[in-house]
């Protein structure tokens, strides 16, 4: 399948040169570029590509906010953010925002090719910097199976609990569908379920609610994140 990809970025040196790297990656179509957060959504709505690969600084509106829009599209792209900035709230709000992917602009080409994948199949995928942040955070929290602050963790079904965690590993729906024996369409709709019971509106909030109300440990998974990490 071919991942159609549009390119976000203020410079006209980033947009030209991530073309030239995607246009030689058979599997990836840049559908367009543009320096203009608005433009972009209207190229979103009328091109409709896969993945949106954006800077933060853009014209008319920030990269930021055009994410927030595009996440009210139907259906919303992948987004994959590719920044300079290494600032906490920029991950923090960038990630709530509704980004799966986040990516310095020290990334290799291979790095940026890996996300755009990682994005269209519905992953996530942070730069190490990144990753190390949230592994860190999660450290410092407190180590329960149950959390107070999360009752509406308690309303899913074991069915739910199991997809939802197995997601906020990084499994995408296929690869959820597979281990499971059930449809792709049957995960889809577990996670929209999910989505609903727990308020979230992506796959990156879910993720991060997995995490802060306890249930990836209550599955046991805490040291593995350690263990990746160290």
């Amino acid at each position: 399948m071919t991942i159609r990809a549009l390119i976000c970025d203020e410079l006209p040196v980033v947009r030209n040169g991530m073309r030239t790297l995607l246009d030689a990656v058979p599997d990836i179509d840049v559908i367009g570029t543009t320096d203009n957060g608005m433009e972009a959504i209207m190229l979103v709505r009328t091109a409709r590509p896969d993945v949106v690969v954006t800077d933060l600084d853009l014209r008319i509106i920030s990269g930021l906010e055009m994410i927030r829009r595009l996440g009210k599209e139907d259906p919303p792209p992948n987004i994959v953010v590719f920044t300079a900035s290494d600032a906490d709230k920029t991950v923090s709000d960038v990630l709530h925002a509704g980004a799966s992917c986040l990516l310095g602009k020290d990334a290799s080409p291979q790095e940026l090719v890996a996300a755009i994948r990682a994005a269209a199949a519905g992953r996530a995928m942070l730069a190490p910097y990144v990753a190390q942040r949230l592994v860190t955070w999660f450290r410092e929290q407190p180590d329960t199976t149950t959390s107070t602050e999360y009752p509406e963790v308690t309303d899913l079904t074991p069915r739910e609990r199991e997809v939802t965690q197995m997601v906020a590993r990084g499994m995408s729906t296929e690869d959820v569908a597979r281990e499971l024996i059930i449809g792709v369409a049957t995960v889809r709709t577990h996670l929209y379920r999910v989505c609903t019971k727990l308020g979230v509106r992506d796959r990156a909030q879910l993720v991060s609610l997995a995490y802060r109300s306890g249930l990836i440990q209550s599955a046991g998974r805490g040291p593995d994140l350690e263990k990746r990490a160290s």
